[in-house]
C-alpha cells in the first residue's frame, strides 16, 4: 500500500466532462434529465407513501419495495443533481473530497439495491414455492433482519472500497471524460501504484454481484420449476404474474451492468459507456417505480386516491 501525499491529495480536483463535447445538447440533455430526476423523487417518494398508507400492501413483498423505492431515490439524489450542474456551468471541477464521498454513498446504495433485489428474489421464491409456509417463514422479524443485513454490508463494502481510494496518491488535476466519481476516475487520476485498489475493487465487485445473481437465479430456477409443476393453468399464470414485475427489474438493471462490463476500453465506445451509465445510474430508479405498479391494481388505486384528495384540496 502506498501512503498518499495529504498536501497534494486536499488540492487535487477532478473536472469531469460529462457531456461537454456535445455543446448544442446540453440545454435538451439538462431539461431531459431534470425531468427525470423529478419523476424519480415523485415515484419513489410516491410508492413508499403508498406503501405505507395502503394496508393491503403492508406485505413482506412491499416492504422490500418500501426499501428499494428508498435507495433509488437517494441514488438519484447522488448522482443526478451534480450532472444537472455540469450540464449549465463552465467550471466542472469537483473537489477529490467531495468526489470520494459522492462515490463512497454511491457504493453503499448501488451495493444495498443489489442485495435488496436479491432478497426480494428469496421472498418470491418462498412465497411460490412453499405458499403454505410464507407467513411463518417471512416474518417481520425477519424481513427486518435481511434489509438491516442488506444496508449493514453495503456500508462494510463501502467502507472498504474508499479506504483502497484513500490509500491511492493524485498529484494534480485530472481531466475526466465521466459525470458521476466512479472507481475507474480514481485509478485513471492516480499517480501511484494501484495493484492493491484494483484487488479490492476486483474481489468485492465481482463477490457482491456473483453472490447476488447466484440468488436470484436460484431462486427463479425452483420457481420456474414449481410452476411448471402446477396443473392449473390459471395457478401458473398467478404464481408468474407475481414475480413478473422483479423479473423485469432484475433483467434491465443486470443487463445492463453485463452490458457495461462487456464494452471493449477503447476512445470509440466512451459514448455508448456514458449512455450505458446513464441508464444504469439515471433511468433505471425511475423505471422501477413504474415497473412494479404497472401491474399492481392496489398501487394504481392508492395512486388515484391521492391524487384526487390533492385536486379536491386546491
Amino acid at each position: 500500500m502506498i501512503s498518499p501525499d495529504k498536501n497534494q491529495s486536499t488540492t487535487v480536483v477532478f473536472i469531469l466532462l460529462g457531456f461537454s463535447e456535445y455543446p448544442e445538447l446540453q440545454v435538451p440533455l439538462f431539461l431531459l434529465f431534470l425531468t427525470i430526476y423529478v419523476v424519480s423523487v415523485v415515484g419513489n417518494m410516491g410508492m413508499i407513501v403508498v406503501i405505507m398508507i395502503n394496508l393491503k400492501l403492508h406485505t413482506p413483498m412491499y416492504f422490500f419495495l418500501k426499501h428499494l423505492s428508498f435507495v433509488d431515490f437517494c441514488y438519484s439524489t447522488v448522482v443526478i443533481p451534480k450532472l444537472l450542474e455540469n450540464l449549465v456551468v463552465q467550471d466542472r471541477s469537483i473537489s477529490i473530497n467531495l468526489c470520494i464521498t459522492q462515490f463512497s454513498i454511491g457504493v453503499t446504495l448501488v451495493m444495498a439495491e443489489m442485495l435488496i433485489l436479491a432478497v426480494m428474489a428469496y421472498d418470491r421464491f418462498v412465497a411460490i414455492c412453499y405458499p403454505l409456509l410464507y407467513t411463518v417463514s417471512m416474518s417481520a422479524k425477519l424481513c427486518s433482519l435481511l434489509v438491516t443485513v442488506a444496508y449493514t454490508w453495503s456500508i462494510i463494502s463501502s467502507i472498504i472500497l474508499t479506504y483502497s481510494i484513500l490509500v491511492l496518491s493524485f498529484c494534480e488535476t485530472k481531466i475526466i471524460n465521466n459525470f458521476v466519481c466512479e472507481y475507474s476516475v480514481f485509478l485513471s487520476a492516480s499517480c501511484s501504484d494501484k495493484h492493491f485498489s484494483e484487488i479490492i475493487l476486483f474481489i468485492f465487485v465481482n463477490l457482491n454481484a456473483f453472490c447476488t445473481l447466484i440468488i436470484i437465479l436460484t431462486s427463479y430456477l425452483f420457481i420456474f420449476v414449481t410452476i411448471l409443476k402446477m396443473h392449473s393453468a390459471n395457478g401458473r399464470y398467478k404464481a408468474f404474474s407475481t414475480c413478473t414485475s422483479h423479473l423485469m427489474a432484475v433483467t434491465i438493471y443486470y443487463g445492463t451492468i453485463i452490458f457495461l462490463y462487456c464494452i471493449p476500453n477503447s476512445k470509440t465506445s466512451s459514448l455508448i459507456v456514458k449512455l450505458g451509465s446513464v441508464f444504469y445510474l439515471v433511468v433505471i430508479p425511475m423505471l422501477n417505480p413504474f415497473i412494479y405498479s404497472l401491474r399492481n391494481n392496489d398501487v394504481k388505486e392508492t395512486f388515484r386516491k391521492i391524487m384526487n384528495l390533492q385536486t379536491i384540496s386546491q
